[in-house]
């Protein structure tokens, strides 16, 4: 079962004249466990319409554009924030909630859930179940009032808007469901790279995901490393690079990655990440957790004793490798 996928070469699953979204989940990527990704294009002056999702939270990163956020959560919570290009955002399973392009050029998102197959409701199709006069009763209405509302056989999914909703200076400060991701500190920053993280401890609201926006220069290299407790899953949004892992049953892997690639690693599953160009690397990288760990070579190799490593490698050279006490992260290359 691959672990790669090209995700940029899939047609749009579901699209519209305002928009469109490519869909990665296990029905077409098998391997994805406890995870998958959507990209969402949406053209200037359209919106996702109002939706929630039943199984799974929502982790997103705005590759492009500008957008409004909008959503209503428990406990009768309400919030209206802007995002841009580099931020990430996150909605809670079961808060319903709608992105509109406010920019002028189309608006592209990537959207990771914390389920393999996530379900959606949109707010057109839930409206279609109701009669009339339910609705009027909902409402204090005659029942003749809702008889405008269209009662549409399919989801409006993305919508036209004629105007853009009005945006007011409250919009424009920081949510609790909002990250500046591009702009944090970086977790680690060296000539081989850099990494920055959304992660629980800087960004209290996420549960059951992070995210990584992690950067390789072409003197750089992920070192051989794998997660305990999470699996992660890749997109690259630019580059070149190539992908080393072992699956459990002995087969080992390895494969190039483009920009608009995906991956997938199981949990502690090993594997190397490298970049091939002179350009660097960029992987927005989800996690299934929402305090990722991982273990790397050079941390964790010299933790066992020279007589164990010499006895199953049949060789003296471990003595000679330099002892680190924590793992590097990104490894400068020689070779």
């Amino acid at each position: 079962m691959s672990h790669h996928l090209p995700f940029s070469q899939i047609a749009p699953q579901d699209k519209s004249e305002h928009g469109y979204r490519i869909r990665a989940s296990k029905s077409n990527f098998p391997i994805l466990q406890g995870t998958s990704l959507y990209k969402l294009v949406l053209y200037p002056k359209s919106a996702r319409e109002p939706h929630w999702h039943a199984n799974a939270d929502e982790l997103g990163y705005c590759l492009k554009g500008e957008l409004l956020v909008s959503l209503y959560a428990n406990h009768n919570q309400k919030e209206t924030f802007i995002i841009s290009q580099g931020e990430a955002f996150f909605i809670p399973s079961g808060a319903m909630h709608s992105l509109e392009n406010i920019g002028k050029e189309n608006a592209e998102l990537l959207l990771q859930f914390s389920h393999e197959e996530p379900e959606d409701f949109e707010l057109s199709l839930v409206f279609n179940i109701f009669s009339n006069s339910v609705l009027g009763n909902t409402w204090a209405l005659p029942s003749a009032a809702f008889e405008k509302i269209s009662r549409p056989i399919e989801k409006a999914f993305i919508a036209g808007l004629k105007e853009s909703t009005p945006i007011s200076n409250r919009d424009r400060y920081l949510s609790i469901y909002q990250y500046a991701l591009e702009k944090s500190s970086p977790l680690m920053v060296n000539e081989g790279g850099s990494a920055r993280a959304a992660r629980q401890n800087v960004w209290p609201i996420l549960q059951k995901q992070a995210l990584f926006s992690l950067r390789i220069t072409e003197k750089g290299m992920r070192e051989p490393h794998w997660h305990p407790e999470t699996a992660e899953l890749g997109y690259v949004a630019s580059g070149k690079g190539k992908m080393s892992l072992l699956s459990s049953s002995g087969k080992a892997e390895s494969y190039e990655m483009n920009a608009g690639d995906l991956y997938f690693i199981p949990k502690a599953y090993p594997h190397h990440i490298e970049n091939l160009q002179s350009s660097d690397l960029h992987l927005l990288i989800f996690f299934t957790q929402s305090m990722p760990q991982d273990i790397g070579f050079t941390g964790s190799v010299k933790s066992f004793s020279n007589e164990i490593l010499s006895a199953v490698f049949h060789t003296s050279l471990f003595k000679e490798l330099p002892t680190y006490y924590e793992d590097l992260f990104i490894s400068k290359k020689l070779n």
